[in-house]
């Protein structure tokens, strides 16, 4: 069974038990009076004979007043012995064990129904002293009896009336429960459907329209809650796709040259017996180089594939001592270049290994595109990190590509280098919840700058630069 069938069925089952129990109420409490009506006028013509005197024989049973029900239309008293001492209406009413009791001196009243000749009457049996024709007192059961016809016919209409009210009620309910349920129940029709239409089709652009505020409506709300998130979901998916799918082609496109040059290298040198001595040397040496170009390339790879994992349990890293060790790394790999730090005290949550990486790629970055015995400048503060330069800058143009993968700036071309380091920087920037931005400065020279949410190290008196390899605080020249 559907459950819109269940509702209607549970409305109209609801309805009709109330009908049901109103009905019978109503109907009881009509028989009550109506009856009652009967049994009072009975009561009130007893009360009037027991206050008189009745000779058996001699007189009429003493009656009531139309106002109080009239008198009853039967009336018979029984003796002692069983004898029928008077009789009035033409009806003679049955003589039972409790007639008799009461003829022979019992105190007590009966009031009971009984069915003479087709009739269906209302009887009252009570005690009565009656003055014999010899003088003498003696107790009679005086019989008093209502028909009960007229009112048997009014129940058996009110009844009919009552059924049929019952019935036409229940199939009312029915219909309006099942109207009521296709209403109520129209929004989870169409969560079914669209639940079936993204199970057969997949797309999740449609949406359930809300109708009400209700819990129906609210659970309609929290389904389109559930489709966006979904589609957001999907759409993040897609585009992860599509992003490794461009990451491999593009490897493979990087991968082909220093690859091709290798082997071309490796077979001339294993061909050529007779090469001269420099000649096998140079050789020798691109292979080198080339090698070096080639492990280069694969670590910013590896680098850029793990960087799509998520960043782990993070900690708080003082971000002044990564930039400080990366300073004391860049001096090493470029002596010919001046480096200059201005770092203040601030913490960022995240990874340091990663972290660390970026600042290393934006200073390499910077020393490649920086004269013998210029300066580079990195700044740390609240604001995050910077890295100044002052080379020849970024073409205009290649502003808004320079941290795409594989790319490759006018001034970078014939320079060595992968075209991911700057990739990696953004990456790691946005895992950290920042931003990465490229700018020329006004006096010549590139300014990177990687955007994060840091916070101040409290409580912190004098900066205390982190160690270097000798065990010694790394210097760190402020201009």
């Amino acid at each position: 069974m559907s459950l819109r069938r269940r509702v209607a069925f549970v409305a109209a089952a609801s309805v009709g038990v109330a009908i049901l129990i109103a009905a019978l109420v109503c109907y009881l409490v009509v028989r009550d009076q109506l009856r009652g009506q009967v049994d009072d006028s009975l009561n009130a013509q007893a009360a009037a004979v027991q206050n008189g005197e009745l000779r058996a024989l001699a007189q009429s049973v003493p009656g009531i007043p139309p106002s109080a029900g009239g008198p009853a239309q039967y009336v018979q008293v029984v003796l002692a012995d069983g004898a029928v001492a008077l009789r009035q209406g033409g009806i003679a009413l049955p003589v039972q064990d409790y007639t008799m009791s009461v003829a022979g001196g019992g105190s007590r009243s009966y009031l009971t129904d009984v069915h003479v000749g087709g009739s269906h009457l209302r009887e009252l049996t009570f005690p009565i002293s009656v003055v014999s024709d010899g003088g003498q007192d003696q107790t009679a059961a005086v019989q008093l009896a209502r028909p009960l016809n007229g009112i048997d016919r009014i129940l058996s209409n009110l009844r009919l009336i009552l059924a049929l009210l019952c019935a036409g009620g229940i199939a009312l309910a029915a219909a309006l429960g099942r109207l009521a349920a296709r209403r109520v129940l129209a929004p989870l029709g169409e969560v079914a459907q669209a639940a079936q239409h993204i199970g057969e089709t997949e797309d999740l652009t449609g949406r359930i329209q809300v109708h009400a505020d209700d819990e129906v409506g609210q659970l309609a709300t929290r389904f389109n809650s559930m489709l966006d998130r979904l589609e957001s979901s999907r759409a993040a998916l897609d585009e992860s796709v599509r992003a490794q799918r461009q990451l491999v082609a593009d490897a493979s496109h990087e991968l082909r040259t220093p690859v091709t040059s290798l082997r071309t290298n490796i077979e001339v040198l294993l061909a050529g017996a007779e090469l001269e001595h420099e000649d096998r040397q140079r050789l020798l040496a691109d292979v080198v180089e080339q090698s070096e170009e080639l492990s280069a390339l694969v670590g910013d790879l590896i680098e850029l594939a793990r960087g799509d994992q998520p960043v782990g349990p993070a900690e708080d890293v003082r971000l002044d001592r990564v930039a400080s060790e990366s300073l004391a790394r860049a001096r090493r790999n470029s002596p010919g270049i001046e480096f200059v730090g201005k770092l203040e005290p601030v913490i960022v949550d995240g990874a340091p290994e990663r972290l660390g990486r970026a600042v290393n790629n934006l200073l390499d970055n910077a020393a490649r595109h920086s004269p013998p015995g210029a300066t580079v400048e990195i700044t740390v503060n609240l604001d995050g990190v910077q890295v100044r330069d002052h080379g020849s800058g970024v073409a205009r143009d290649d502003l808004p590509y320079v941290f795409d993968r594989f790319f490759r700036g006018t001034n970078s071309r014939g320079r060595q280098g992968t075209g991911l380091g700057l990739a990696i920087v953004r990456q790691v920037t946005e895992q950290h919840g920042g931003h990465a931005f490229a700018a020329n400065a006004p006096d010549g020279g590139a300014i990177f700058t990687l955007q994060l949410p840091t916070v101040p190290v409290e409580h912190l008196g004098a900066y205390e630069p982190a160690l270097g390899e000798s065990g010694d605080p790394e210097p760190v020249e402020i201009p």
